[in-house]
């Protein structure tokens, strides 16, 4: 069985150490660490679970690289059959930051762009996004962002599917969207969006199974399983545990290899 993480982060010590993570190192147990964990760590997380490939995201947010993309690349060429590496910019300045895209796709070897839109307090329906979503379409590479409540002690209105994402892919029909972190409370919204546009798409990052809410398990076992790929967002939640319960989401076994992998595979052009 095939699975393919479609969010994951191996953390370096800014990531780690970030003030705005704190609420979810007391969720995690996770304590204050003053070394950051081998690459190894993060690829003995993958194996636990049986996962043979995963998207291995930057981050870069108004303060800076917390993970930079020269990193992400570095990450990915130690283990080029184990990653996928996943591109950030900052929004403040977008011409730098479609110039900066380019360099990652084509001179780093990433293979789409993420934003937390949370990071920035503005949603992706925002004018400074505009420039990053046609360099996106004309690079081939999908939009990956964040939609739903934040863990994080910042505002979730920017999750909000509705109007937000529904504005840019309504906006940018050619545009590759994928919405994390399943939407809650907003699912049905993401639901939506997924179902009226043949491009957006959700994954589950961030959630076990059994926190999965009923409306996406339904939608993933019949009209929606072409649209719903497999997140674990680790280090916050490990993959074995994102997929502990998989047994109780009942998919037929096309529903579930498309959702463990086939669509990451489609989506991604892995």
């Amino acid at each position: 069985m095939t699975i393919i993480d479609a969010w994951l982060q191996h953390p370096t010590l800014r990531f780690l150490r970030d003030d705005m993570f704190a609420s979810l190192h007391r969720w995690t147990g996770a304590q204050n660490t003053t070394v950051a964990p081998p690459l190894e760590h993060t690829i003995a997380a993958m194996d636990q679970a049986g996962v043979e490939r995963a998207l291995i995201c930057a981050w870069i947010g108004p303060c800076g690289p917390l993970i930079s993309n020269d990193e992400v690349a570095g990450f990915v060429a130690r283990f080029p059959d184990r990653l996928t590496g996943v591109a950030a910019v900052d929004l403040r300045y977008p011409v730098a930051a479609v110039r900066e895209l380019r360099r990652a796709v084509h001179d780093l070897g990433l293979r789409a762009l993420r934003v937390v839109p949370w990071l920035w307090a503005l949603p992706p329906n925002d004018r400074r996004y505009y420039p990053l979503f046609v360099e996106c379409v004309e690079l081939g590479i999908p939009f990956c962002t964040q939609v739903g409540h934040t863990g994080p002690l910042r505002t979730s209105e920017t999750g909000r599917p509705i109007p937000y994402l529904d504005d840019v892919a309504l906006e940018f029909p050619e545009l590759v969207i994928v919405g994390g972190h399943i939407g809650h409370p907003w699912t049905t919204e993401m639901i939506a969006l997924a179902s009226k546009y043949p491009n957006v798409h959700i994954d589950t990052s961030a959630y076990a199974t059994h926190r999965y809410p009923a409306e996406l398990v339904e939608y993933m076992r019949g009209r929606g399983r072409r649209k719903v790929l497999f997140g674990s967002n680790f280090p916050m939640i490990t993959p074995d545990r994102a997929l502990g319960g998989l047994a109780s989401l009942d998919l037929d076994p096309q529903a579930q290899e498309l959702f463990l992998a086939g669509n990451a595979r489609r989506v991604f052009a892995i």
